[in-house]
């Protein structure tokens, strides 16, 4: 008995209560009375599965398990019932979890199929879960949220211990030990501690300020990457399709699938056609898996959609997914290392080295100088006196050496180089998100300020994406209203877009006349005109129809076929690009419903009709069906001898400031090429409306063609032709990638716009690859660098300003730091070699370090984009990181503040009248203070007036403050610490007048014109990196 009524079960629960209700005549009293009582029980746990909702009715029942109010929508047909009043789910999690993970197709069955898991789970195939808070939060608590635990970022104390990793800061410990040492043993721990101390001091400060800065910048990015990693899906809750957040989902959950989708949970097939999976990222091979109702039946979160579209019924979220369980081992690599960063390691390295060969040659310098007797103390004896003189006092002064002659090292190393790129491209990230664009590779950021050309898509990017039907044509004729049709034809493009769709309608209420439509704009346009001009009911045309096989959409051959069943006839039903779907057919529909065979001279006035809704920027899609199809294998769609129904011209409206956003790039140097899907006339208007078709291109044959023609070229053809292409109409995937490739192979940098699953190539093999944050895939937008997050090209404009703006506040610091780098330099080894003494100390040269490498970097990496950036043509791919301009504003500051240091180390003493200790305090401050003036000079390349804008980088300003009030403890009040003397307001004065003349001379040098052409000696240096 018990196995009779499995069986009849597995047909639906209707079949199972009739079934029961046949009572056997041979059971006694007794036993009729504990059938009924298991029929009853049966029965009213059938319906408590089919419900929707809960109904309150107050006062009827005490509330209380026991009793269920049922409330009818005759209307619907949905069941509704109090949530109060469900019980526990009949599945637990370890089942769920079971199910998936090891592909338990036999469990599934136990549980009676997809029908019996849905149930289980009280969820509806059509109407999904409620979406009332309470709910969710019962779902979330039973089954667990869709989140991972991700690994700990790192501390502070990882960045401390790593700056101390430094080998220069490890020596400068040594020598500040020892120092301490022989200080503390020699003068008393009360006066002996001051040199080694001063020095621990200055390295620690070094440290914590490098430390605190890289772990800001480490937290940014982790922010930046629970921002990427924020998917949106489409779900069906309360019988609305609506986008929610990945980390929403639930179990239970109706989860939408489309092309380039991420599957975002565990799950299982319920519903849909043609879906094939990506499941690489968790298994790691390539083929593509078939999901349906008869094979395979579950989806593994964290895969792709390949293709065709469908639901699933979530069964595992977060933690319990093998997704999950992977991505919470996976930390974000924020130790990427950038194009820029790499040449600028190459650079570090460069000049490190030098260091050491001018820190090596003051060592010997100074150690022959004291082992030869020809150094002095404060008192005018020898310091060194053969075996006279204590091995405390020998070691004690080689010591000091050598901190000197690191300390050389540490200056010469500009260190803060990598800080400058990390801060300058942590700050535009940030800045970039306020803009609509969020970055996901660090290299994208300096690589866009380089970009020569931008292949960008027209739909949506270029265009508002805000779609509407404007026209509407059947037969030869224009109509306005589903009138003026004939009932077969209205009947047949009801069918046409209520079957052929990936999108779908809702109404919130039945006696509403207030329509919701989802879907792609595209879809959501052809159905908001079906339903408000053609008087199109949605749901009565899908439950007249049984879906046989549906063939989604694709750029490759722009359109979508749908095989369905209506009381045992078979009609097949097209849509897509007007021309293609007119290439199909033979005969075509008039408006009164009579079928006529398209001559030529039909099939011209067709193409004309095209033409003319293109000329209007229109996108023509065309409507197509066959009564019959004449292939044996029901999987294959009939494609030829196909009846016309009707074109409709769709308007997509340009986006205002698109042609702005245009012009700047041009003026930028940089190329605009629209590559689209669209027919060529289309494209064309569309051109000319943003700007990127100018009337001077009407002499250029090769300025506008369609794809099938760039594929048709030889590879040497397409060399020749593409710089001069403006236009790519009627292009697939391919084509895009094609000229991508022959961009790059001409020395392009290519920057490219994508939202498709096939746009993924092209993403991949730009230089910059973007992709749209509101149309675009998840599988577009993991193969891009940068997602625009409103999918709007003056977005695109944005970014190219930020990639420039990074690039050359990297080459402001670098104009600024080699000056201070020469110069430090310069003046220690021509002041050791001639007078056995470096007029900078250890302490003070670990203070100018500290200027240039933190405060230095900060200050100029986060200057703001100004308009004048786009003036100036795309660096590219070879220009030089160190410019002519820069070479020429670095070495005439440089020069300027040896020479008048160096008079201050020979005739100091003699003009200003002081002692040796005022003489270098004086050089160490006017050091400081040039490098301090120096540093709005290094605001502006090539602007003379440095001034400008500066109101409005507070950061800046207060840097300098902080700076300069810094620099008067130092001198004023930390005399033993910094080893300076206090000065007088008119050896102040000499200081800062010294330091100001930094602003004419730049003002002057700016003058001063240089050629295109490298120096010499840039490139012998780019030879050696």
């Amino acid at each position: 008995m018990a196995t009779q009524v499995s069986d009849h079960a597995k047909k639906g629960n209707s079949v199972g209560v009739k079934f029961l209700l046949e009572l056997p005549k041979t059971l006694s009293t007794s036993s009729k009375k504990w059938h009924q009582a298991f029929i009853k029980i049966y029965s009213s746990r059938t319906i408590l599965n089919c419900a929707k909702h809960t109904i309150r009715k107050p006062g009827l029942f005490p509330r209380s398990i026991s009793y269920t109010a049922v409330d009818i929508d005759h209307h619907q047909g949905d069941f509704t019932i109090d949530k109060e009043t469900q019980g526990d789910f009949t599945i637990d999690k370890e089942t769920l979890n079971d199910l998936v993970k090891n592909k338990n197709q036999e469990k599934l069955e136990s549980l009676g199929g997809t029908d019996g898991l849905v149930s289980a789970l009280k969820t509806n195939t059509r109407l999904g879960i409620n979406e009332e808070a309470d709910e969710i939060q019962r779902r979330r608590s039973m089954f667990g949220s869709n989140t991972y635990t991700r690994p700990p970022s790192k501390s502070l104390i990882n960045f401390v211990v790593k700056a101390f990793k430094d080998l220069t800061i490890l020596i400068l410990l040594g020598c500040a030990t020892l120092s301490l040492g022989f200080g503390i043993k020699e003068h008393g721990l009360k006066e002996g501690w001051y040199d080694g101390g001063s020095i621990f001091v200055a390295v620690f400060l070094v440290v914590a300020v490098s430390a605190v800065s890289n772990f800001r910048q480490n937290r940014q990015f982790d922010k930046l990457s629970k921002v990427s990693s924020n998917i949106k899906i489409d779900v069906v809750r309360n019988g609305r399709r609506q986008e929610i957040s990945i980390f929403d989902i639930v179990v239970g959950d109706i989860v939408c699938l489309n092309i380039g989708d991420q599957v975002p949970a565990d799950g299982v097939f319920v519903e849909g056609h043609s879906l094939h999976v990506d499941e690489s990222s968790m298994t790691g091979e390539s083929d593509q898996i078939e999901v349906n109702l008869n094979g395979n039946t579950f989806l593994f979160s964290g895969t792709k959609i390949a293709d065709g579209f469908g639901k699933m019924v979530v069964t595992s979220v977060g933690m319990n997914t093998a997704w999950g369980q992977m991505m919470s081992h996976i930390s974000r690599d924020t130790t990427e290392q950038t194009p820029l960063q790499t040449r600028l390691n190459k650079l570090t390295s460069s000049i490190g080295k030098v260091g050491l060969l001018v820190a090596f040659l003051v060592l010997l310098v100074l150690l022959v100088r004291y082992f030869t007797g020809s150094t002095k103390d404060e008192s005018g004896n020898r310091e060194y006196n053969g075996k006279k003189t204590k091995s405390d006092e020998i070691v004690n002064a080689v010591v000091e050496m050598v901190a000197a002659a690191v300390t050389i090292i540490v200056v010469a190393i500009p260190e803060g180089l990598p800080l400058a790129v990390t801060l300058t491209l942590a700050y535009s990230m940030k800045r970039m998100m306020k803009d609509q664009a969020m970055v996901r590779k660090l290299s994208a950021c300096e690589t866009m300020g380089s970009a020569t050309t931008i292949c960008t898509d027209k739909t949506g990017t270029l265009t508002l994406n805000q779609m509407k039907v404007t026209e509407f044509w059947s037969g030869l004729e224009s109509r306005n209203a589903s009138s003026s049709l004939s009932r077969t034809v209205l009947e047949l493009f009801h069918q046409g877009v209520a079957m052929n769709t990936t999108g779908s309608v809702f109404k919130a209420d039945s006696n509403s006349s207030e329509y919701e439509f989802s879907g792609s704009p595209t879809e959501k346009a052809i159905l908001s005109w079906a339903v408000e001009e053609l008087k199109m009911d949605m749901e009565e045309v899908l439950r007249e129809h049984e879906v046989l096989h549906f063939e989604a959409f694709n750029s490759e051959k722009k359109r979508s076929g749908v095989l369905i069943k209506k009381r045992g006839e078979i009609t097949v039903h097209w849509k897509g690009a007007a021309e293609k779907i007119l290439a199909m057919c033979c005969t075509f529909y008039d408006g009164y419903g009579v079928a006529k065979e398209i001559q030529e001279d039909d099939k011209v006035k067709f193409e004309k009709i095209i033409q003319s809704m293109a000329a209007k920027s229109l996108r023509c899609i065309a409507f197509a069906y066959s009564e019959r199809n004449d292939n044996n294998e029901t999987k294959k769609l009939k494609e030829e001898n196909l009846t016309l129904l009707g074109i409709i011209g769709i308007k997509d409206p340009c986006r205002p400031g698109v042609k702005k956003a245009v012009e700047d790039c041009k003026l930028a140097g940089v190329n605009i090429k629209m590559i689209t899907g669209d027919n060529i006339f289309t494209a064309r208007a569309i051109a000319v409306e943003c700007g990127i078709l100018i009337p001077e291109d009407e002499t250029n044959e090769d300025a506008v063609l369609d794809g099938e023609a760039f594929r048709s070229y030889t590879q040497q053809q397409r060399l020749e032709k593409v710089e001069r292409i403006k236009v790519m109409a009627r292009s697939s995937p391919f084509d895009k990638l094609l000229m991508v490739k022959c961009l790059k192979e001409l020395g392009h940098v290519v920057a490219v716009t994508g939202d498709g699953t096939n746009d993924a190539p092209a993403l991949k093999e730009a230089d910059i690859g973007l992709s749209m944050g509101i149309q675009g895939t998840e599988v577009a937008k993991e193969s891009s660098d940068i997602v625009i997050l409103d999918d709007n090209f003056a977005s695109v404009a944005t970014v190219l300003k930020w990639g420039r703006c990074v690039y050359n506040n990297i080459q402001k610091f670098i104009q600024f730091q080699l000056t201070v780098n020469v110069a430090a330099l310069v003046i220690n080894f021509v002041a050791a070699v001639s007078a056995g003494e470096v007029p900078l100390t250890a302490v003070q040269l670990l203070w100018v370090n500290l200027i240039m490498d933190t405060l230095g970097a900060l200050a100029l990496a986060t200057e703001k984009p100004s308009n004048d950036l786009m003036k100036n043509k795309p660096v590219g791919r070879t220009g030089p990181l160190i410019t002519n301009v820069m070479w020429r504003n670095l070495l005439a500051q440089a020069v300027y503040q040896i020479a008048v240091l160096l008079v201050f180390q020979f005739r100091g003493k003699e003009v200003f009248d002081v002692t040796e200790r005022v003489k270098n305090t004086l050089i160490f401050n006017t050091f400081v203070l040039c490098q301090v003036f120096n540093e709005f000079n290094a605001r502006s390349l090539e602007k003379k007036n440095v001034f400008e804008g500066l109101h409005k980088n507070r950061l800046f300003v207060g840097i300098i403050v902080v700076t300069v009030v810094l620099q008067v403890v130092m001198v004023e009040f930390l005399k033993r610490f910094a080893d300076t003397e206090m000065l007088n307001w008119g050896q102040w004065g000499v200081c800062v007048a010294i330091g100001a003349a930094s602003w004419p001379i730049g003002w002057l040098v700016k003058c001063v014109p240089v050629p295109e052409k490298h120096f010499f000696s840039y490139l012998k240096w780019k030879k050696r990196s």
